[in-house]
């Protein structure tokens, strides 16, 4: 009778756990990070200008360093150029990363959904609700 009863409570406890992972797994989207920034509205224009201006970094390094004759400088200067083009960088994708970020957010309590991966760190479970933060960027944006 005790092995019984206590078979019996080890099954009431894997259905109990099964139910719980089931749970929490429809809790947990995972998302495509780089997918969303690139359908971003604005990506295109933020790339198109970044790079605008790293080559105009790069020929204002070059033009210094060449003016210079000492190597240690020259450095300094392609270094100064190189972080002044990760300012702007910064400057230019920060209000896309902003606008991802906060889509995610929405779509994830429209959807219940307390815990939000990267899918490449995810192999397997979650729901994906890339195409989902994709449209909603496309939403706000046109509002």
């Amino acid at each position: 009778m005790k092995k019984i009863l206590v078979f019996g409570a080890l099954a009431v406890l894997a259905v109990l756990c099964m139910s719980v992972v089931a749970e929490a797994a429809d809790t947990i989207g995972i998302i495509d990070s780089q997918g969303i920034v690139s359908k971003h509205p604005g990506f295109e224009a933020a790339t198109k200008e970044l790079q605008q201006i790293a080559r105009q970094k790069e020929s204002e390094a070059k033009a210094a360093a060449d003016k210079e004759t000492d190597v240690s400088k020259k450095s300094q200067l392609v270094q100064a150029k190189r972080m002044e083009l990760a300012r702007d960088e910064q400057r230019l994708m920060e209000p896309i990363f902003k606008d991802c970020q906060e889509a995610v957010r929405v779509v994830a309590k429209n959807k219940k959904i307390t815990l939000v991966l990267e899918k490449a760190s995810v192999y397997f479970g979650g729901q994906d609700i890339t195409e989902d933060v994709i449209q909603q960027i496309k939403l706000a944006k046109t509002k």
